[in-house]
This record gives C-alpha cells, structure tokens and sequence, in this order.
C-alpha cells in the first residue's frame, strides 16, 4: 500500500464504534487491575504541558540585530523548508499543532521573541508591552504562558560567560535581564494565570578549568539579587546541564550546584531529560527532589549521545520519568514541558508528536497499578511485583491512548499527520 493511500485509510477510520470497541476490551482489563480507565483518561488530559515557541524557527528568534552572533551552544540542524520567520507564523503553525494534540496546553516563550517592532530594544530594557500580542494571543485560546530569560545568542554572552561572568558589568546586564524577564513573567501571571520563569545560562568554560569555585559564587550573588524580591504566581525555576557546546569540561550552573540553590533558596528546580550524562536518567532523582524543593520542572527532551534535542518519543526514559511522577504523588507538583528543536523535518509535526508522546507516557504512567505493586514489594513479593509490572505492557494501551484523542477531539491514530501534509502544501510551502 502507498504511503498516501494508508494516510487516507486512518483518516476515514480515526474514529468510530473500533475505537470505542477496543477501549471497552481494555476497559475490563484494567479495572481487574484497580485502574478506573475513565479517571485515568481525565487526569492525563487536564495536566498542562507547556509547549515550547523556539521549535517553530529553530531557536532564531525576532530580535532585530545586525550580524550574526553565536547560539551560545544551541544548534537547530537541518534544512527542511517552511521554518517560521516572524511571530505571527509561529503562533499560525502552534494553531495547527494545537489542534492535534490533546489536552490542557500552555505555550513556552523565550524573551528573544520580544516584538518590537521597528525597534532594536535591548534584552535589559525589554517590557512587558513587548509580548502583549503573544499575551493576548493565549489569552483567547485559553493557554497559560510561561517564560525564560534569553542569556545567549547575544554579544554580551560571546565568551560564554553570563552572571558568573569576571567582569561585573556583565553580570550587571544579565541580571538586569532576567530582572526583566521576571517582571515581565508577574505581568502575564496577572493576565493569564501561574507562569514559570525559568532560567538556564551557558556558563562555562572548554578545558582543563581550575578555578571552579568562584565562577559559582558570582552566579550566588547575580541570582540572588535576581531572585530577592517574591512575585506572586510566579514559579522561580533553575536549570541545569552537563555541558554546552565549547563548554565542555566545565559548567558552572551544574546538577548539584542548582539543586543545592533550589532547596536552600524555596525556588524550583527544572530538570531537562537531556541535559545529563547520556546514561543518565533523571527518575530516580525525582522522588529525591519532591522531598525538599517546592516545584520541579520537567523539560521532555530525547538526548542521542549528548544533548541533541531530538524530538520526544514514548521511550523508556520518558515512561520511567512518568511512572515516578505517579508513583511519588508529584504529578501536581512537577510542571511538564517540552524541550526540542529539529530542523530536519516538518516543524509542525515535530511539535505534534513530541507533546503527543508526553501525554502519552503521562496516561500510560496512570494505568500503571502501583498501588498493587508497592503492596507486594512491602510483603517482599518481588515476584507478583514483577508480574504486575509485565501485566500492564501486556494489556491493550494502544486503544486506551485511541480513546483518549477521541474525547479530546484530535485525529486518532495517524490521522493527524494528513492534516499536517496539507497544511504543508497550503501554508509552510510558500515560506523561502
């Protein structure tokens, strides 16, 4: 069968009585189980997931500047045509997307995508009438909106260094930024509800560092003074990575570092799947960090040998990263969203199967009976814990997951992805 022909076949059979058939199979099968498919299906569908703008133009931005300036270690690869040239295209192509995916969405939005207009506005002088339409756009489709200061791809950040920098003048332009950056953040939790301001810097250094120390204290004392005065529903967020692109033997925003600040400082603390040891799965460290930091945010990325940004799939890592949010009673308390950027495909469709693949593995991760499975690890029942854990890969997800995108009301199965090929032809085709 062609490729197109199979496409029209799942759009004509997304939904009907098969669909409804499978569900209530899987239905009994999971309720032998203890597992209220219903309530499952509900709770999955109303945890937000912050969906993340930079995906849409590969991380460019709309700041009007001359020349080039260094990503600062974030590198879209790839060349597929119809990438997003401004902010009206960025909110028409996240249209699209929202309207394949299911459930409660917010949108992710990094401060270089301040539209100003005719206007070059520097990073600390930005406001919060320069994201009015970015506000207003979520404002009627209902959407939270959440935001991050920008501390690279700026001539200020060319030698990789931000509020850690030597110079303090530097750190001074970095921490008036994100000053801003939070401002601008109370101002949108004012229009729209909660809003997450989270931070990641570049900081670090390519080889053989001696002094790692101080580096750390400056980035003490710059996010101190960020962080001193409480904005009412804003969620503070620190971010961590291993390693940056010419940073690779030392950053100074590490794991252990931003942890530490987290639980010491009553702010959050973001985990991003990708920006760990490639081996490296951040599951077990959720249990740990519920116990002593107020929120933990969640950055599904898909790491392959380093921190690649691949687009998110339901993998192992993804489903382990779920299971333990469930398992733990954190899923109100983790804040979920998405971390990606692939310029080798459709970006539309990118964004439509990274968030499907999160909600995926949350409603997978609700299905789990762990409840039974932690009674027969407390009677030392290693067998029937095991047995539990094998029961559910073995039970029909796939129709559950079906039933899901049907009262969401988004194409099932692989309906969705005619919807992007045409949209494709009508829309991204015209972009040079």
């Amino acid at each position: 069968m062609k490729l197109s022909d199979f496409l029209q076949h799942e759009a004509e059979s997304s939904k009907g009585p098969q669909v409804d058939a499978g569900c209530w199979v899987a239905q009994q099968q999971f309720q032998e189980l203890g597992v209220d498919l219903d309530e499952a299906i509900e709770t999955a569908l109303n945890v937000p997931v912050s969906v993340h703008c930079w995906q849409a133009d590969d991380v460019r931005g709309l700041e009007r500047r001359e020349g080039e300036v260094d990503s600062g270690g974030l590198q879209a690869t790839g060349g597929y045509p119809g990438a997003a040239r401004t902010g009206d295209e960025i909110r028409q192509d996240f249209e699209m997307a929202a309207s394949l995916i299911p459930g409660t969405l917010r949108f992710n939005l990094h401060a270089m995508y301040a539209e100003t207009g005719t206007k070059a506005v520097e990073r600390d002088e930005l406001e919060p009438q320069h994201f009015s339409t970015w506000i207003d756009w979520c404002k009627r489709h209902g959407w939270g909106l959440d935001f991050n200061p920008t501390c690279f791809a700026h001539p200020m950040a060319a030698d990789g260094l931000t509020l850690s920098h030597p110079k303090r003048a530097v750190r001074q332009f970095w921490t008036r930024h994100c000053l801003a950056c939070r401002s601008i953040s109370r101002h949108i939790a004012r229009q729209l509800g909660e809003c997450v301001c989270n931070i990641w810097i570049p900081d670090g250094r390519k080889d053989s560092t001696v002094d790692r120390k101080a580096p750390r204290q400056r980035l003490i004392q710059s996010l101190d003074a960020i962080l001193e005065k409480k904005m009412p529903k804003v969620v503070d967020t620190v971010e961590s990575k291993l390693f940056g692109i010419g940073l690779e033997d030392y950053t100074v925003g590490s794991h252990e570092f931003y942890l530490l600040y987290a639980a010491t400082r009553g702010v959050g603390v973001c985990f991003d799947m990708g920006h760990f040891h490639p081996t490296e799965t951040i599951a077990d460290k959720i249990s740990a960090a519920v116990l002593f930091v107020n929120r933990i945010l969640i950055h599904a990325s898909r790491g392959i040998r380093w921190d690649s940004d691949h687009v998110v799939r339901f993998t192992d890592d993804l489903r382990a990263v779920c299971d333990e949010a469930v398992r733990s009673g954190a899923l109100k308390k983790i804040l979920w969203a998405t971390d990606f950027f692939d310029a080798s495909i459709n970006r539309v469709a990118a964004w439509v199967v990274g968030v499907r693949a999160l909600r995926k593995a949350i409603l997978y991760a609700l299905l789990e009976p762990w409840q039974l499975a932690k009674q027969a690890e407390a009677a030392n029942d290693g067998a029937a814990k095991l047995a539990l854990e094998e029961r559910r890969a073995e039970l029909p997800f796939g129709a559950v997951w079906d039933y899901a995108c049907m009262q969401a009301d988004v194409p099932v199965g692989l309906a969705w992805l005619a919807d992007v090929r045409s949209y494709e032809e009508r829309v991204l085709a015209s972009r040079s």
